[in-house]
């Protein structure tokens, strides 16, 4: 396995991006309606893993449409956030957690960059997306982030690749 991937529906979804400082407020990215997309590369993980990954993800029928129909996000169209978040490799040992297969730093940090450049290209090259004003936000890899969300329950799915 190089990545594990969490999907889940959102009404809305606020996300800091960078915490308050002395002097400054802290900055926030936020979606409407759309999916939130947890990622974690483990050790391994490769840029050739990329294009399987948001191509699956992007494509996968989960989203509700205002009929009950089951469409990607391609073709509902929604929004898309997406949150680093290395925990998602924690194995329990004990009582502790510990994250000895997550990637390293930098070179997650370049896999998840490059993983949000594909995704944003892809929902921009979409008419259907384009139309209706379809965003892709994301997190800050390798910083501790807040996340509000707001759901009609919790519907969420686990992928691993």
């Amino acid at each position: 396995m190089a990545a594990r991937v969490v999907l889940q529906q959102c009404l809305s979804a606020r996300l800091q991006v960078k915490p308050a400082e002395e002097g400054t407020a802290a900055e926030y990215v936020q979606i409407e309606r759309g999916t939130l997309i947890y990622v974690c590369f483990f050790k391994g993980a490769t840029v050739d893993l990329i294009p399987k990954m948001f191509k699956s993800l992007l494509n996968v029928r989960l989203c509700e449409d205002n009929e009950g129909n089951h469409v990607s996000v391609l073709d509902l169209p929604a929004n898309v956030l997406i949150i680093p978040q290395a925990t998602l490799g924690g194995k329990l040992k004990g009582r502790a957690m510990q994250y000895h297969d997550n990637i390293g730093k930098e070179d997650g940090k370049e896999l998840f960059a490059q993983f949000v450049a594909h995704c944003e290209k892809e929902l921009a090259s979409n008419s259907k997306c384009a139309e209706v004003g379809v965003v892709v936000k994301h997190g800050t890899y390798g910083s501790r982030q807040v996340l509000q969300i707001d759901t009609n329950g919790p519907y969420t799915h686990l992928i691993e690749f």
